[in-house]
C-alpha cells in the first residue's frame, strides 16, 4: 500500500498458532508459480496465468512490497495475503480504502488457514494504520470467500457487475478502542 511506505517494512514475521506471515523468499518461487497458474485458485479472479510465462517472468526472489505476505505452514508457502490501496476501477465505494486479498493453494483449503492468516494480517494493519477501514471484493458465486468475508467481519456495501460476473464488496470498519 502506498502509505505503508512510512511503516517499518518488512515487519517481523507474524506468527499465529499454526502459520507465519512473512516476506517472499527465493524458496517460494515455485509455490508462487503454482498459485498463479492454478485454474482452481484463480477461478474467481480472472483465470490462471500460463505456467510457461510465469516461469520466464517470475524473478528468483518473488516481488517484495509493503503489504505482500507469504503464508507459511511448517516452512512451506501455502498462500499469499495482499494488503493494498483499492482503486476506483472496481467500485467507487472501495476507492482509497485498504483492500484485503488472498490466494491459497488448493491443498491448504478447508483447514481454516485463510481465516487465521487474514485475521493476523488485519490485526497487523490495525496496528500499522490505526482506524483504517478495509474492503474485500469477491465474486458472489465464490461461496467459500463469501463465508470467509463474513467470518472476518466484513459487511456488504454493494454488489456490482465486473469481469462478466456479479461482484460483492464488503467493508470491515476499524475497531474503536473503548474509553
Amino acid at each position: 500500500m502506498d502509505d505503508l511506505a512510512n511503516v517499518a517494512w518488512p515487519p517481523e514475521p507474524i506468527r499465529t498458532a499454526r502459520l507465519v506471515l512473512r516476506e517472499p523468499e527465493a524458496r517460494d518461487r515455485a509455490a508462487f508459480i503454482d498459485l498463479y497458474a492454478s485454474a482452481e485458485v484463480n477461478m474467481y479472479v480472472g483465470g490462471p496465468q500460463p505456467r510457461a510465462e510465469l516461469e520466464r517472468a517470475m524473478p528468483e526472489v518473488p516481488r517484495r512490497w509493503p503489504g505482500n505476505f507469504v503464508v507459511d505452514l511448517d516452512g512451506a508457502m501455502i498462500g499469499q495475503i495482499l494488503l493494498r490501496r483499492a482503486t476506483g476501477h472496481r467500485s467507487p465505494a472501495a476507492a482509497g480504502k485498504a483492500d484485503l486479498g488472498y490466494l491459497f493453494l488448493p491443498h491448504a483449503w478447508g483447514f481454516g488457514y485463510a481465516a487465521e492468516a487474514c485475521t493476523a494480517a488485519l490485526d497487523w494493519l490495525a496496528g500499522a494504520l490505526p482506524g483504517e477501514p478495509v474492503v474485500l471484493t469477491t465474486q458472489s458465486a465464490n461461496v467459500a470467500s463469501m463465508r470467509l468475508a463474513q467470518k472476518l467481519g466484513f459487511v456488504e456495501v454493494e454488489r456490482f457487475a465486473a469481469w462478466d460476473a456479479e461482484q460483492w464488496l464488503g467493508m470491515r470498519s476499524p475497531v474503536t478502542p473503548s474509553r
